[in-house]
């Protein structure tokens, strides 16, 4: 009989463990991790609704749409809501109360001068709204999640070693990407990076790191107002190779950045803004993108550009090399050039871009163009390349696949263009999107066409003259826009 008990209760023990156990780890998994498109997520959201009223905290426990939680918001005298992928929702009838505001107040992180705070080994992120008393009465609790694998449609523009400014609303998923680029470039690339985490909104709010991060270490600023203080302070001590900066906003923090890619460390950043047009109307931010400048033209140089005496220039090389703007999660629009880019934008134009789509299938697809809708900025259905990173393909390669095949360009044909009120950059974005380089010449009698602007080239009788003396044909477009050139050297060259 003793042996009986001493054997069912053993097997009662195991039984009762390995239930334990297994539901331990099923409840972690579900808690922890899930893969939605080949990424895996990581948010501790439970952290967050337990730090929130009962009321709420009952409601969230149990909705269908918990994993889609983008925000919760709690505002004095009103129903708390929640923001979800699809759009958002109240969560209950019940108004929020000074207790309800106090009880989570208490139990998160202390405020910053910024009005933030976090829940501790989290990336969770609490702001708070005050009255005119210094008191709060608004809270917006923002879930925090690393994702890993968002990157890997633009993981090649990490691997060649430029610098990166990624650009976007508020949002988008800004923050998230450079905590998955930090963790890339130093557990996969093992590269020496040193986060600047202003507002902890990358690594958390505690003393250790959150796991995202990878091994990337991370400097913390007492006020936002000494950030480019602390960035200049990580480049003289710490040695990095890598430095990333969330949400460069001030002049003095483009100023520092400017002197890191000046000592020849890379720079990942994120700034608010929808493109990069939009950098070059912010004077603060400006510098970021090489500064602008207003030139004086004189008359012959304006009337061989065709524009006016005053005109918009870059002043210095930018600060970054690359520029990516997030669209949708994931979809990316991407400057290869910043420095074209802005030269170009400055001149009126609109520069090539090459837009990214990750598909749900974790196919990267990539297509050029001047805008999302331009027929001459898409490549075949063909071009979806698969794993980037082993494709072995280089970009120069994949900007003229399929497109020198459409033209027959003989290498012993000559072209030597003479341009006359159209600026050089124009034509060789022109030829850049039909496969073919032009040989531009500012000596006429080296020249096997001149290409104009119609309105100028009718009243210059000298240029005609000489133009017929030495045999040269003119060409002419009503406008000096990408389009129009592009469609007359394709005429030319075809």
């Amino acid at each position: 009989i003793k042996i009986n008990i001493r054997y069912e209760f053993s097997l009662l023990i195991i039984i009762v463990f390995y239930r334990f156990f297994i539901y331990f780890l099923n409840y972690n998994y579900q808690k922890t991790y899930k893969y939605f498109n080949f990424m895996i997520v990581d948010e501790d959201l439970d952290k967050l609704i337990e730090n929130l009223p009962f009321f709420i905290r009952e409601i969230l426990y149990q909705h269908p749409k918990k994993d889609q939680l983008i925000e919760i918001i709690m505002d004095l005298g009103r129903r708390p809501e929640a923001r979800f992928v699809s759009g958002p929702e109240y969560l209950s009838q019940k108004l929020i109360s000074w207790q309800d505001l106090d009880y989570t107040t208490k139990r998160i992180g202390k405020f910053s001068n910024d009005n933030r705070a976090g829940i501790e080994r989290t990336l969770h992120r609490i702001s708070c709204i005050r009255n005119r008393q210094f008191i709060i009465n608004g809270l917006t609790c923002r879930v925090g999640r690393a994702i890993f694998g968002t990157i890997s449609g633009v993981r090649d523009l990490l691997e060649s070693g430029q610098s990166i400014l990624v650009l976007g609303k508020p949002g988008v998923g800004k923050t998230t990407m450079i905590r998955e680029i930090a963790r890339v470039l130093s557990d996969e690339m093992e590269k020496r990076v040193i986060i600047i985490d202003t507002s902890n909104e990358i690594a958390g709010d505690s003393d250790i790191p959150h796991s995202g991060i990878g091994r990337a270490r991370r400097m913390q600023v007492s006020k936002t107002e000494l950030q480019h203080q602390v960035m200049i302070e990580a480049i003289e001590n710490h040695m990095p190779e890598v430095i990333i900066i969330d949400e460069i906003g001030t002049e003095l923090e483009s100023l520092a950045a400017r002197t890191i890619a000046e000592r020849g460390v890379q720079l990942v950043g994120t700034a608010h803004g929808n493109c990069l047009e939009s950098l070059i109307k912010n004077p603060p931010l400006a510098d970021l993108i090489g500064g602008i400048q207003y030139v004086t033209l004189s008359d012959d140089e304006a009337k061989r550009r065709g524009t006016q005496k005053s005109i918009l220039e870059r002043k210095a090389y930018p600060a970054f090399q690359v520029a990516i703007e997030i669209n949708k999660r994931n979809l990316w629009t991407i400057h290869e050039n910043v420095e074209e880019s802005v030269d170009l934008l400055l001149q009126g134009q609109q520069p090539i871009l090459q837009i990214r789509e990750l598909t749900d299938n974790n196919e990267t697809k990539i297509k050029y163009g001047m805008t999302e809708n331009d027929p001459l900025a898409f490549f075949n259905d063909n071009n979806k390349i698969k794993n980037w990173k082993n494709s072995g393909l280089n970009k120069s390669n994949l900007i003229l696949k399929n497109k020198i095949k459409d033209f027959s360009i003989q290498k012993t044909q000559i072209l030597k263009i003479y341009p006359y009120s159209i600026s050089t950059p124009t034509i060789l974005q022109a030829g850049k999107n039909i496969g073919f380089i032009p040989n531009i010449t500012k000596d006429i009698t080296e020249a096997t066409i001149i290409l104009g602007l119609k309105k100028h080239l009718i009243t210059n009788v000298k240029l005609k003259k000489n133009a017929d003396r030495h045999n040269v044909k003119i060409y002419t477009v009503n406008n000096s826009t990408v389009p129009q050139i592009t469609q007359i050297l394709h005429s030319i060259v075809k």
